[in-house]
């Protein structure tokens, strides 16, 4: 459909304001990833600027995550505008010249834009803990990988329903807790190689079940990129112990603790609770009070006679 638009096309601005409130994105987030202002875009939903160049249609639809014909008048998506008249003569003598600036214009964007530009590119790694306990607080991070200097992107991350995100860094440009969705706009330049927030799971979540995290990253957003999955751990199981216990024996270890404090330094524009694993490591292990949903240090029991 992209490849087949007309230059300017004929934008439907107030099926870009249902689909913009029905995700819950703000206009802010919106302008950002399209590279205008927010004015522009409260413009565009009023219909005070039917056509729009073809380009800002499509960064429009990847910022709205929507195909593009879904936010355009018709399927072509051209405009039909009335024209003054004129006579004839003066007519062709003013639209020749101007058809044949359309057309060198046009020749010039093809030529420019069928030249095999290198694009730099973009994958990210997800780490999570094995476990993850009702109502407690688990961290996440996101690495970011790329084969040369990172360029702008976009990544998209989706947790469980009925788990929040309270914190992040950086904070996200958009949040939706309901649906579990959270959006990154990183501009170019910014050196930014890890993305960590934390995650509150539902306290009704049940032990013993698994849930799933995904993502993808969007990279230069101009209609030609294609999304890219997150990779790393997706599942992650509701069981009674901590995050930093990695094997689920009520005890973090020497090398469970040294892990945590990677973790710890990894994010630190996050707050995690290091008094609460020292303690435990203090303690030498730790039980869950499922009534109250709390981690307590506690020692681990004796082990059983060798017979």
């Amino acid at each position: 459909m992209s490849q087949s638009l007309p230059p300017t096309v004929c934008l439907d601005g107030f099926a870009v304001r249902l689909v913009r409130e029905d995700k819950k994105l703000t206009q802010l987030y919106v302008a950002k990833v399209v590279g205008v202002t927010t004015d522009t875009i409260s413009r565009w939903e009023n219909n005070r600027y039917p056509s729009i160049k073809r380009e800002n249609a499509l960064r429009l639809a990847e910022a709205l995550e929507v195909p593009v014909e879904e936010i355009l008048q018709g399927r072509s998506g051209e405009c039909t505008l009335s024209e003054p008249e004129v006579p004839r003569r003066r007519f062709f003598l003013v639209a020749i010249p101007l058809v044949l600036g359309l057309a060198l214009l046009a020749a010039s964007y093809f030529f420019y834009h069928r030249q095999e530009l290198p694009e730099t590119k973009i994958s990210g790694e997800r780490i999570l803990p094995p476990f993850a306990a009702p109502g407690m607080v688990i961290p996440v991070r996101v690495w970011l990988l790329a084969d040369a200097e990172m360029t702008g992107f976009i990544l998209r991350e989706h947790f469980p329903r009925g788990w929040n995100l309270i914190e992040s860094s950086p904070p996200p440009s958009s949040l939706d807790n309901e649906k579990g969705t959270a959006r990154w706009i990183v501009k170019p330049g910014e050196p930014r190689r890890v993305i960590s927030y934390l995650v509150k799971v539902d306290p009704d979540a049940v032990l013993g079940s698994r849930e799933t995290f995904s993502g993808e990253i969007v990279a230069n957003p101009n209609g030609r990129s294609v999304p890219m999955p997150v990779g790393g751990r997706e599942p992650i199981e509701v069981a009674p112990y901590q995050w930093a216990d990695l094997n689920g024996d009520n005890i973090i270890d020497d090398g469970e603790m040294l892990q945590a404090s990677d973790t710890v330094d990894e994010m630190k524009g996050v707050h995690l609770d290091w008094k609460l694993l020292e303690n435990i490591w203090d303690t030498g292990g730790y039980r869950w009070d499922l009534e109250k949903q709390l981690f307590l240090p506690s020692s681990p029991l004796p082990e059983p006679p060798t017979p």
